[in-house]
């Protein structure tokens, strides 16, 4: 069995059952049964989550995407950089990139001042941070693959001749 393809199946739909999965792969359930636990004490399978549309539940969460600069001296790399900040609850994603900046973070808060406040008060002064830009979530239309919203995706207004 093709474990790429399994990856695929549970990055697709995750709540598939081990027999609907090895129906698919043309596989015995119990190969998969075994490959899943595999893949999770391996750590390649991570952890399972749902993908909300923040826009249909009632609590409002503010997200941003932040772009982070540093500066590396002899003694610290990125990686040493990337364990403090994943370590903060409000991160999301972290994500060393390549082009205009060094990280990408996403970040969940309450409010917008809130994230600005621990962009500010916790990122920013870390000592290798040389530059932060904070984006703000406005709407999101796909996430994880799967587009959002109620799928009436034509807003024009129909005309006859």
């Amino acid at each position: 069995m093709d474990k790429q393809s399994l990856l695929d199946l549970l990055r697709r739909d995750a709540r598939e059952s081990v027999d609907d999965m090895a129906r698919q792969l043309g596989a015995d359930a119990d190969a998969v049964a075994a490959a899943l636990e595999e893949l999770e004490d391996d750590g390649v399978v991570r952890g399972y989550q749902a993908v909300v549309d923040w826009n249909k539940v009632d609590e409002e969460v503010v997200r941003a995407q932040v772009e982070v600069d540093v500066e590396l001296d002899r003694d610290t790399g990125y990686d040493q950089i990337a364990r403090r900040i994943a370590r903060f609850p409000e991160v999301g994603t972290l994500r060393l990139v390549s082009g205009d900046y060094d990280f990408f973070i996403e970040v969940e808060g309450d409010s917008m001042q809130g994230i600005s406040k621990f962009i500010s008060e916790r990122i920013a002064p870390l000592p290798e941070v040389t530059k932060t830009v904070t984006h703000f979530v406005m709407d999101s239309y796909k996430e994880e693959g799967i587009e959002l919203g109620d799928g009436d995706d034509d807003d024009r207004l129909s005309v006859s001749p």
